[in-house]
C-alpha cells in the first residue's frame, strides 16, 4: 500500500502520530503552493488546508493520491483567500487575472539568484490558473491525470492549459529581460531551474 494511503488509514484508527508524519511529508509541497502567490500569507493557507483534511479526512476515498487531494483542497483555500481579499461582487477570473493584477506583493524575495527572481516573478505576472498548473507540473511534478483532478478540468485541458501558461510565461520573460535570447534558455531549462528553485528556496525544508 502506499505510503501516505498507509498513514492515513492509521490516523483515521486513531494514531494522531500518523498524521503528523502524512503532513510533514507534505508541508513543504504545500507552503510552496502558496508562498510564490500570497507571499507572507502562505502559513496561515497552509494551516488552514491541513485543517480542512483533518475535517475531512474520512471522505478521502483513495480515488487519487493524497498529494493531490491536498492540492485541491489548497487551491480551492487559495482561491477563496483571494475573492475575500478583493471584496467585489463580481467574481474573479482566474483565467485571466494573475496575483499582480489583484495587488499581491512579495515583501522580500525568495531567491539571490536574477534569472530565479525573474521566473519567479513572470510567474506571478500570467494569470493564476496557467501559474497553477505551471508551477504544479515544473515545482511538483504533477502530470496529466493528478493535474486534470487538482484543477477539475478534462485532461485535453491540461495539455491545452500547459501550453498556453508556457507561451504567456515566455512573453512575460522576454518583458522583464527585455532579451527573446535569455527567456528563450530559461524556457529551454525550465525544469531545471524549477528543481533548483524548489530545493533551494520556496520549500520548507526538504
Amino acid at each position: 500500500m502506499d505510503r501516505d494511503l498507509q498513514l492515513l488509514e492509521a490516523w483515521r484508527a486513531g494514531d494522531a502520530q500518523s498524521g503528523t508524519l502524512l503532513f510533514e511529508r507534505h508541508f513543504s509541497s504545500v507552503y510552496r503552493f502558496f508562498r510564490n502567490k500570497i507571499g507572507d500569507d502562505a502559513e496561515d493557507l497552509v494551516q488552514q488546508t491541513f485543517l480542512a483534511c483533518v475535517q475531512t479526512k474520512d471522505r478521502f476515498r483513495g480515488d487519487s493520491s493524497f498529494r493531490t487531494y491536498l492540492f485541491k483542497a489548497a487551491r480551492s483555500k487559495l482561491y477563496t483567500y483571494l475573492s475575500k481579499r478583493q471584496r467585489q461582487r463580481d467574481k474573479i477570473d482566474f483565467g485571466v487575472t494573475s496575483v499582480v493584477d489583484l495587488g499581491m506583493t512579495m515583501n522580500r524575495m525568495l531567491v539571490r539568484n536574477e534569472q530565479h527572481k525573474h521566473l519567479l516573478h513572470a510567474l506571478r505576472m500570467i494569470p493564476l490558473d496557467l501559474q497553477i498548473i505551471l508551477e504544479l507540473h515544473y515545482f511538483e511534478g504533477l502530470r496529466g491525470p493528478a493535474l486534470a483532478d487538482v484543477l477539475e478540468i478534462p485532461e485535453g485541458t491540461v495539455r491545452s492549459r500547459l501550453r498556453r501558461g508556457r507561451e504567456q510565461l515566455r512573453k512575460q520573460l522576454e518583458r522583464l529581460h527585455r532579451s527573446p535570447a535569455v527567456a528563450e534558455s530559461t524556457m529551454t531549462n525550465l525544469a531545471d531551474w524549477a528543481k533548483d528553485i524548489r530545493d533551494g528556496v520556496l520549500g520548507k525544508g526538504s
